[in-house]
């Protein structure tokens, strides 16, 4: 009697063990591709805040390359942006570990002659009310990057004042602004210094 009931209880726990799996299988089916298209979603969007429309025709997502990371170890994502089959801009995702609190993500549009688009932070821990005015949702610094211009001779300017640029940093809050300068700097020099010679084509395609 003790062991029909033992197993009795077994069995009991063993279906309710599978039904649990199957339930957390089908919601995590069920949700998987949600998740998917929301990200590619966002994706998106943080594209087209960097690259103008009339800067692509192509589908700028699947156009995605992985630069050699031992050359450029701060660039981990290049996507081409095309117009009628000829290379117009770039749009690249660096990372700086040079923040107050340590790394910052940033997402760069800048065409092929060195004209900066747009830049938005994607990611960064920067200290509220100080350093997170990096976002666009805290201050519009971010946008005194359009339209600049990077040439190998003004790359002195591309700092912040303190140290002799012409970009604003924040009061009481340096470190931030010039982690994100230098950033923007290092992308725009190895596209012009750079990629005009050495095609990102020839770039490993994103997984």
């Amino acid at each position: 009697m003790l062991i029909k009931t033992t197993f009795r209880s077994a069995a009991i726990l063993a279906l309710v063990a599978l039904l649990c799996t199957a339930l957390s299988i089908g919601v995590f089916l069920l949700t998987k591709t949600r998740i998917e298209n929301e990200k590619i979603t966002q994706q998106r969007q943080q594209l087209d805040q960097v690259i103008p429309s009339d800067y692509a025709d192509n589908a700028l997502l699947s156009s995605c390359v992985i630069p050699d990371q031992q050359r450029y170890p701060s660039l981990q994502e290049i996507y081409i942006a095309q117009k009628q089959g000829k290379t117009t801009a770039y749009a690249i995702k660096a990372v700086t570990n040079q923040g107050y609190s340590g790394r910052i993500e940033v997402l760069i549009g800048i065409s092929v002659d060195g004209e900066i688009l747009g830049v938005r932070v994607l990611q960064h821990n920067e200290t509220p009310g100080l350093g997170d005015k990096i976002e666009t949702t805290k201050s519009d610094w971010i946008y005194a990057f359009n339209r600049q211009q990077f040439r190998l001779e003004n790359e002195s300017q591309w700092a912040v004042k303190k140290d002799g640029g012409k970009f604003d940093q924040f009061a009481g809050a340096t470190i931030t602004p010039r982690a994100v300068v230098n950033a923007v700097k290092q992308t725009a020099l190895a596209v012009v210094n750079d990629f005009r010679h050495t095609p990102v084509t020839q770039f490993s395609h994103c997984p």
